[in-house]
């Protein structure tokens, strides 16, 4: 704000000193407009600075002096109790004279100021640039997606390029997209032209958050490591450091903060806090550390597409969430979740129904996860009136810092797995107090599956898959529409009834003289094996080989119907396979580890 006012005050300056009262018309008048001027774009020191700067100040003053004594003034300038017009003059022009000195002092303190805080900025710039080159590093990733349409190879891989920065421990933190799906990765700190090879402990991706790891001492000389800080407040200042696109060499961009809320984070798609700055996040800023002062405000991680200058940074509170999981479990442990689907209470019709008082205030609950704790306390149509204590405004809101309001997700989110949580309701006029018990929760239909092959198992030449949303984004940028529309719905708005439980679905059907005439049954759920209900694929996998039945029933979505006779399968998914050249009929994570044990006993004979 200091600097906002020292800038105003200059620009004031200068308009009074363009707009002087002097007489319009005549040479000598317009002389002395561009005489003023030059004054302030010439700025001097007030007498007190020095000798010599006393000396120009007392020799200009002199100047104007004798200029100002040619020229007539007129009522710009009015005076009272003056006998004559040669008093009312001589007086105008002594006040006149005054007031120009005093703006321009005043001018020329508030460009000073102004220009100290410039400076400062800079500085802070400089500092930051001096952090991070001793800890920012440049990531190189190779790596290759695996095929939902085909889950037992993998597509061609690509190349990517993403900052990190060193933390406590030795170890380099960056964004898990900078590495999701990685094959190989290398890092290069900032003027060397090695790259060291280095290896991914951990991954956070609803958080979009990884932790590298490099063996190689050489890498290590030199390299200091930077410390978290705290969330920024509002319009603070923030250097976002990396290796963004367009040069190899390592990049800063200034920024301040907008706001701090609660955002979509696109890689986990996951509602968790993120910090907005005026600054743009490019493709090569993803990893690279938001530096406010000596400390680390935030890792850059995503950008608003169709706007300018707006990128976001995850706050210091994700960051230690995930780390502070790593260290104590050695892995990723994700973010908590009550499994409740709210809706606000801002209609007055609506409070009164479930009868609000007016000095309540709480959001409606519509939907509870079967698979959550809440479950087992919690009632549809409850209003959940605060969450450890904290009330809950009617928009689903709570109090945030100075006079910020976040959503109340984020309380939940910031606790440990299986930590407790008070949790106050109103259900039908009565209020009620119950303790849930908090932990990460698995959608019935991933939203995504890095890092991990597919699950897949073929018998007679179905291919049968767990539903994902990945394989829906197969089927292109407009994978909502494009895909199978029952499919699509299901993985949206469906919920799991038992922990474990997958949509098993037919992907497709591989054509052998077997299966001739189901080839159009693809993309439809498997409900039940034999009689019995699908839990989930290798579910599905034990009641097909462990069926003592000649044949083998599927009953599919839309009341459709699969016969296979159990014993020619055998021959003809060998026989597929081998057309196909499919390695394996069935993916290593549904292989039970002493089916493993004799397949590499198999293998070594």
């Amino acid at each position: 704000m200091f600097g906002m006012r020292a800038t105003a005050a200059a620009r004031a300056a200068v308009r009074r000193l363009r707009f002087s009262p002097i007489h319009p018309g005549g040479s000598s008048n317009n002389e002395t407009l561009v005489f003023h001027h030059s004054h302030f774009y010439n700025p001097i020191k007030p007498p007190s600075a020095s000798n010599a700067a006393n000396t120009l100040f007392i020799a200009r003053n002199n100047d104007r002096k004798s200029l100002l004594s040619s020229i007539r003034l007129y009522s710009t300038c009015s005076v009272s109790n003056s006998s004559t017009p040669d008093v009312a003059a001589s007086d105008c022009s002594s006040r006149l004279e005054n007031n120009e000195a005093g703006a321009e002092v005043a001018a020329v303190a508030a460009a000073e100021a102004h220009v100290a805080m410039r400076n400062a900025a800079m500085d802070d710039a400089y500092y930051a640039i001096e952090l991070a080159l001793d800890s920012v590093v440049k990531i190189f990733t190779v790596a290759s997606s695996p095929s939902y349409f085909l889950p037992w190879q993998n597509k061609s891989q690509r190349e990517s390029m993403g900052s990190g920065f060193v933390i406590s421990g030795r170890r380099i933190l960056t964004n898990a997209h900078v590495v999701a799906d990685h094959t190989f990765v290398l890092v290069r700190k900032h003027g060397s032209p090695i790259k060291y090879r280095a290896e991914v402990q951990a991954v956070g991706h609803e958080c979009d958050l990884a932790i590298l790891v490099v063996e190689n001492e050489e890498f290590w000389e030199g390299m200091t490591f930077l410390e978290l800080g705290d969330i920024p407040f509002l319009q603070e200042a923030v250097a976002v450091v990396g290796y963004p696109q367009g040069g190899d060499n390592i990049s800063v961009t200034k920024g301040v903060v907008s706001r701090v809320e609660p955002t979509q984070y696109v890689h986990g798609a996951t509602q968790l806090l993120a910090i907005q700055i005026d600054a743009a996040i490019n493709p090569g800023n993803s990893g690279g550390p938001a530096i406010m002062g000596d400390k680390v405000a935030g890792v850059a991680f995503q950008n608003l597409s169709n706007a300018e200058n707006i990128g976001y940074i995850i706050p210091v509170p994700v960051i230690k969430h995930f780390i502070a999981g790593v260290e104590e479990t050695g892995d990723y442990v994700g973010f908590c979740s009550m499994g409740l689907s709210c809706q606000p209470t801002e209609n007055v019709q609506l409070r009164e129904h479930f009868k609000m008082r007016p000095s309540l205030t709480g959001v409606l609950v519509s939907r509870i996860n079967p698979t959550s704790d809440a479950y087992r306390v919690l009632k549809k149509d409850d209003i959940i009136l605060s969450f450890d204590s904290v009330p809950i405004a009617n928009d689903g809101s709570v109090p945030f810092r100075n006079r910020e309001r976040i959503t109340f997700d984020h309380l939940v989110s910031m606790k440990k797995p299986n930590d407790t949580a008070q949790v106050k309701v109103l259900r039908d006029g009565e209020e009620l107090e119950f303790t849930v018990t908090l932990r990460p929760l698995q959608p019935l239909v991933p939203v995504h599956q890095f890092d991990k092959l597919p699950s897949y198992f073929i018998f007679a030449g179905l291919v049968f898959i767990p539903l994902t949303q990945p394989y829906l984004h197969e089927y292109g940028e407009d994978w909502y529409n494009a895909s199978p529309r029952r499919l699509c719905e299901r993985a949206l708005r469906e919920l799991p009834q038992k922990v474990g439980q997958q949509l098993v679905i037919l992907s497709q059907v591989l054509m052998d003289d077997i299966n001739t005439g189901y080839e159009r049954l693809a993309d439809l759920q498997v409900k039940k094996v034999n009689g019995i209900e699908v839990d989930n694929l290798k579910h599905l996998r034990l009641l097909v080989e462990d069926s003592s039945k000649e044949n083998v029933r599927f009953d599919l979505d839309d009341e459709r119907v699969i016969v296979l006779n159990y014993n020619a399968t055998k021959f003809a998914t060998s026989r597929i396979l081998k057309r196909h050249r499919i390695p394996s009929a069935t993916s290593n994570d549904l292989i039970d580890e002493q089916s493993v044990l004799d397949i590499e006993l198999a293998c070594s004979k």
